[in-house]
């Protein structure tokens, strides 16, 4: 777990090359508002740490009873929702102007949906399993039908269970090996604390157990009778791992594993073969698995490995074997061992596939007769295929020079066929099964865009961007055909560069809704993620964070530089850590910038980094350092954290978003931010905040209820740069903009 969230589509901004723009209240302009906004009220309060004393005037925002409003946000103070609640009043007001753009937005972006598309069914047995959406539902459908069958059998209605709800999401949805149970987690709040239930298939009836306060993995041992599941502590972290049998009552649920490290999370899984069920231990840096043999899931967890600081491993088994992708011995890019099923300790690890300095191995999918990795070379990802009968090896191709690649676990662990997923910032999402005997692959099925989409419309590019110390940032872009290339264009920046998670350059239909206005949109491919391997990530961490904003910051220059657009017609997004990027980077240089949007944003680094109490302040300590031992990482945080480093400066226009019920980046992070920059900055730009009251991290879970959210973020962008009407770039440019 952490502050990552979906890279949603990104918006965008209109001002001048100073950076300045028009006034929040008593200027005229698109996004002005006729009321004067929201001031917090300033509670005086110093925390003093390592011998320095920092004002924090805003901390009241932080609720006394956050774990309560998590739950029921009806818990909230008064003070708090009455603050909340003007500024979204006030982003409301100011947006107005642009309410019939939303419509427009959301429509558009509705129209490029397949309202009832439906995945593609993956078999088990007797049945073939897959999800599907209704015309007008908001939630999907989980099916089965027999295999060779045409009957379809409606397993969970996602639309009837959020009947009533104000938010509404399922976590996982398993079916025990045997077909008989349905097991699912749902989420009703957003605060991602979940309730797992169990359905009967034959009589269609659910089961009267129910096991609350649950993280929302589900593992089913080979019985059938017996599935595994993971408990939230008091703050939020998954830390204990019990095991349930059905028809029994939860209080009497057996613990596997207890967690006795604050700082580390709890995974669960099943291996491909179903012979073990997995439980790993994990912070950001080292891990440890145990399993337990899913044939008798009375056993006591069996430790592989003991935790090794900076040691990362997982497993997987084929044969008598388990095999293990690992960054032991110095393997900065990760390898692949083996050992013994019945002695996996680091001594008995031998290398299968050694490791090779720039190539990452990300993951591994085992069968029967076949290995594939996953893996990641100058930044572009490829799958390789060994063949278990004679070593054999060969990489499966692709012809454009950027796309996003996964690989799909299936059910079946006795097959030659591997099903992955394939899209580029041009080309929609394509499903293949791809025979690994016969080397050849089938489409299954490639998104439909109802209201159309031409590939040939639209060019992608990828280039190098030169950063402070030479290193080079691959930034991805793409733009329609007919964009001027004269510096007219706006151009939204997207980064996250946090947790190594790197950003694929896939197919989202959302984003030509700015495109098709004249928007370029680039990705930066910053350091922080592993997008060109672990080195890239090591380097944009802990004392080396600042490597990270600076290379968006040199991204957004080489694009000016490049002539695709010029200083200040940028718009920087980032969501949750990525967030803290864009919060960073517009405080190191406001004026690259023309609007930020920043989505659940991580911006109060240091006021988090020094609360344990946090969910995910022990588990980050080793992503963020730990400032409350260490006056080193105090005094690194303290120097990038966005909260602390609003200046008495202009800033361009900036778009916020909240969840209340967030337990990854807790509300009051960007309402402090806002209410901070608000009473600081020189400029009188646009400045929302917009809280969802009623959701978490990843905001409004209905998937016509997120179009909306990105259509207000989308409005913004395009009205502060001047492209709603949809005029060619050139147009608004000389026209002012």
């Amino acid at each position: 777990m952490n502050r990552k969230v979906p890279a949603k589509d990104n918006q965008a901004p209109r001002n001048d090359s100073s950076g300045n723009n028009e006034a929040e209240a008593g200027q005229p302009g698109p996004l002005s508002a006729p009321v004067a906004p929201p001031v917090a009220p300033r509670h005086p309060k110093q925390i003093t740490l390592h011998g320095i004393v920092r004002e924090d005037p805003y901390a009241w925002l932080r609720a006394d009873n956050w774990r309560e409003v998590m739950t029921d946000p009806a818990a909230l103070g008064s003070d708090i929702r009455a603050y909340l609640e003007a500024e979204n009043a006030f982003t409301k007001t100011g947006m107005a102007a642009t309410e019939a753009l939303q419509k427009t937005l959301f429509e558009e972006m509705k129209a490029r949906l397949k309202e009832d598309d439906s995945s593609v069914p993956s078999p088990d047995g007797a049945f073939a399993y897959y999800h599907r959406f209704e015309i007008g539902g908001q939630h999907p459908l989980f099916c089965r039908k027999a295999t060779g069958g045409d009957v379809e059998e409606v397993l969970l209605d996602g639309n009837r269970e959020a009947e009533g709800e104000t938010f509404f999401r399922v976590a996982s949805c398993e079916h025990s090996p045997d077909h008989r149970f349905l097991a699912y987690a749902a989420d009703r709040n957003g605060s991602e604390q979940y309730v797992i239930n169990v359905k009967d298939l034959e009589t269609g009836t659910q089961l009267k157990e129910s096991i609350t306060g649950a993280q929302g993995a589900i593992a089913w041992a080979n019985d059938g009778q017996t599935l595994f599941y993971v408990t939230l502590d008091a703050e939020h972290r998954p830390s204990k791992v019990f095991r349930h049998r059905l028809g029994s009552d939860p209080a009497e649920d057996v613990l596997v594993y207890a967690e006795p490290d604050p700082g580390f999370f709890i995974g669960l899984g099943v291996t491909e073969s179903r012979r073990f069920i997995i439980i790993s231990a994990h912070d950001h840096t080292t891990s440890e698995v145990r399993v337990v043999p899913a044939d008798r899931p009375e056993e006591d967890a069996r430790l592989l490995a003991p935790r090794d600081s900076g040691v990362e491993y997982s497993v997987s088994d084929q044969g008598d074997r388990f095999l293990i992708l690992t960054n032991a011995d110095g393997a900065i890019d990760f390898k692949i061992a083996e050992a013994p099923l019945d002695d996996a300790g680091r001594d008995a690890w031998q290398d299968l596939v050694p490791h090779r300095p720039g190539r990452l191995v990300l993951s591994l999918l085992a069968f029967k007769d076949y290995l594939v990795r996953l893996e990641r070379v100058n930044g572009v990802p490829q799958a390789i295929v060994t063949a278990m009968a004679d070593g054999s090896e060969h990489t499966i191709s692709f012809d454009e020079e950027a796309y996003s690649l996964g690989l799909l676990h299936g059910y079946l662990y006795d097959t030659a066929t591997l099903r992955f997923v394939y899209s580029s910032l041009t080309t929609p999402v394509r499903t293949y099964d791809y025979d690994m005997a016969q080397r050849s692959r089938q489409l299954l099925k490639e998104q439909e865009v109802p209201s159309g989409h031409d590939p040939s419309d639209y060019v992608s590019e990828r280039f190098l961007a030169k950063s402070h110390d030479g290193a080079e940032v691959p930034v991805s872009l793409v733009r329609h055909k007919s964009t001027p290339l004269d510096g007219s264009a706006p151009l939204l920046l997207y980064g996250y560069g946090s947790y190594g998670h790197a950003i694929p350059a896939g197919f989202s239909t959302n984003r030509f809704s700015l495109i098709d206005r004249g928007f370029i949109y680039a990705i930066a491919h910053v350091r922080g993620g592993t997008d060109k391997g672990y080195g890239w990530y090591l380097d944009g961490k802990l004392e080396k964070k600042t490597n990270t904003f600076l290379d968006f910051i040199a991204a957004g220059e080489a694009l000016v530089a490049r002539g695709l657009t010029r200083k200040g017609r940028i718009v920087a997004h980032g969501g949750s850590a990525g967030g803290l990027l864009v919060g960073a980077a517009v405080n190191m240089a406001p004026a690259l910038f023309g609007a930020v949007i920043a989505e659940v944003p991580f911006v109060d680094v240091l006021t988090t980094m020094c609360d344990k109490e946090l969910p995910l302040t022990p588990p980050e300590w080793p992503e963020w350092g730990n400032p409350i031992e260490d006056a080193q990482a105090y005094a690194t945080i303290a120097a990038y954290s966005p909260y602390d480093n609003v200046a008495a400066q202009d800033y361009p226009p900036i778009l916020v978003t909240a969840g209340l019920t967030d337990p990854r980046v807790t509300y009051w992070e960007p309402a402090k931010w806002v209410a901070k920059l608000r009473a600081v900055k020189t400029d009188r730009n646009p400045l929302f905040l917009k809280t969802n009251m009623t959701a978490g991290h990843a905001g409004a879970a209905g998937r016509f209820d997120k179009l909306n959210e990105v259509a207000l973020a989308y409005a913004f962008a395009l009205t502060v740069c001047g492209a709603e009407s949809g005029q060619p770039a050139e147009t608004v440019a000389a026209a002012g903009g």
